[in-house]
This record gives C-alpha cells, sequence and structure tokens, in this order.
C-alpha cells in the first residue's frame, strides 16, 4: 500500500517551533491550497491542509518561512482521534511532512544580507 501525498501551497501563518516533551522539535503548519478550477464567481477557492513537521524540517521552516511562503510538501496521510472536554469523539486528518522544498525565488537583497535559503 502507498500512502503519499504531495502539496504545494502557501503558509496561512507563520510558523511556531515547539518541542514535544523529550526535546524533538515540531511545527504544525496550515497550507493553503488552490484548486485547479473557478467557482461559479469566477474566483479560484483553496482548500486548507494541516501539516506537521518534524525535527530539521520543522527548524529549518520556522526558522526560513513566514505566513505567505510557497512551499512544496511530500508526506503521508495521518489520522488520528481524541475525545473533547464534552466526550464527543474528534476525528483530526493531516499531513505528517518527510520533505519540504522552500519554493519561493530569493531576493538579491536577502542573499546578499545573508537571508537565503
Amino acid at each position: 500500500m502507498i500512502n503519499q501525498v504531495t502539496l504545494v501551497g502557501r503558509l496561512t501563518k507563520d510558523p511556531e517551533l515547539k518541542r514535544t516533551p523529550d526535546g524533538t522539535p515540531v511545527t504544525n503548519v496550515t497550507l493553503a491550497v488552490n484548486r485547479h478550477y473557478r467557482n461559479q464567481r469566477g474566483d479560484i477557492e483553496a482548500d486548507f491542509v494541516q501539516c506537521t513537521l518534524w525535527k530539521k524540517t520543522a527548524e529549518n521552516t520556522s526558522r526560513y518561512c513566514k505566513k505567505g511562503s510557497l512551499i512544496g510538501i511530500t508526506g503521508r496521510i495521518q489520522t488520528r482521534n481524541y475525545e473533547n472536554q464534552v466526550g464527543k469523539r474528534i476525528y483530526v486528518t493531516e499531513v505528517w511532512a518527510d520533505n519540504v522544498r522552500f519554493l519561493d525565488q530569493k531576493k538579491p537583497d536577502d542573499v546578499l544580507a545573508g537571508r537565503g535559503v
């Protein structure tokens, strides 16, 4: 069986690096992925996909990306569930990233200032 997904989209907010209790770096991001068609009004719609990034991938993404950054993610779909405070079962489907590519073009002043990726 194959469980692999590839997405290209823009970050909806700045990535925030966190650490698990054992110190593993992790960040959760939401990726806005445009659909390939327009709605009845002619607008392009987007899907908002939750993604979890681990270790160096999480560190580098939080260091070099910000809200609006264009990135590509390859990973796998992961589903988890939990019971909320009122006893309702909540299901969450997200992408656990194996690889992230930074797709924004570097500006010459960013490279000269040492901010290149």
